[in-house]
């Protein structure tokens, strides 16, 4: 595949490759949207392993550690629809404006992705058409169905984060993320900080932004949906066990939200 072209015939994902969106529960009758930004880790055929030990390919740079199971597992419980990204953020990062340099990074944590370095204007429009526009144009017809039906709509997006950054500990179990709009990024952090084992970050360990997200401000802000983004630390979902009892936790603590938002009519 001579990804170096602009003939029209080429293609980024071919045989073999699977399709970039997964789905769960897609009937959900849930107010709660979920999204996965980072859910997985495939890489095209085409670009090989990016030039990237597999070693690293296993680690946060890759991917969000323990969401999908969390994800999972709690669009279950919630009764609530599920829409994730298969393709690893080192191809393209699906919740960063294209535009931006961290879209396809050629440096993640100090980390060299060689395959990223110097890639043509065709290729970068490949990865953003094959793989970034699929996965956001499913968030934005699902939305659209969902309003269109006048079916409550409440966008929640799903991360993980490490427990170490730049050598610094993590101290937070989990945060709630937020740009402008703070409704149910404050019922979440009031209903987290109940819990009496939980360290809670407030926009903590990241705080969303125009320049540095894309999930949040595009179908949640600026279709005018209760939103709010959620950072669970890698290493307490890192196994299934962790993963049940989060998404447990989640669906409780989810399922009280929802009856306040309807007491105050914003589902």
């Amino acid at each position: 595949m001579a990804l170096d072209t602009a003939d029209a015939t080429d293609q980024l994902l071919g045989e073999g490759d699977i399709a970039p969106v997964h789905e769960v529960n897609t009937g959900g009758i849930s107010p709660f949207l979920l999204t996965a930004d980072h859910y997985g880790r495939v890489l095209p055929r085409a670009l090989g392993g990016l030039g990237v030990a597999e070693s690293d390919l296993v680690r946060h740079i890759a991917w969000d550690i323990g969401i999908a199971g969390v994800a999972e597992r709690l669009a279950k419980m919630l009764d609530a629809h599920l829409i994730a990204q298969r393709y690893s953020r080192l191809v393209i990062d699906c919740n960063r404006p294209p535009a931006v340099a961290s879209s396809i990074p050629v440096i993640s944590e100090a980390t060299a992705i060689p395959r990223n370095e110097g890639i043509s204007e065709w290729e970068r429009e490949a990865r953003r058409r094959e793989i970034f526009v699929p996965y956001h144009h499913r968030i934005d017809a699902a939305i659209a169905r969902r309003l269109h039906g006048k079916q409550p709509t409440v966008l929640v997006s799903l991360h993980s984060f490490t427990p170490v950054y730049a050598g610094v500990a993590r101290p937070w179990h989990i945060g709630a993320l937020y740009n402008r709009d703070t409704i149910l990024p404050q019922l979440l952090l009031k209903h987290l900080r109940a819990e009496s084992d939980l360290v809670v970050g407030d926009n903590e360990p990241y705080a969303v932004s125009d320049h540095t997200d894309y999930t949040i401000p595009v179908h949640g802000e600026a279709r005018g949906l209760v939103n709010t983004g959620i950072e669970i630390r890698q290493d307490l979902i890192a196994d299934q066990s962790g993963q049940r009892q989060w998404a447990e936790r989640l669906a409780r603590i989810f399922a009280e939200i929802e009856v306040e938002l309807k007491a105050e009519l914003l589902v």
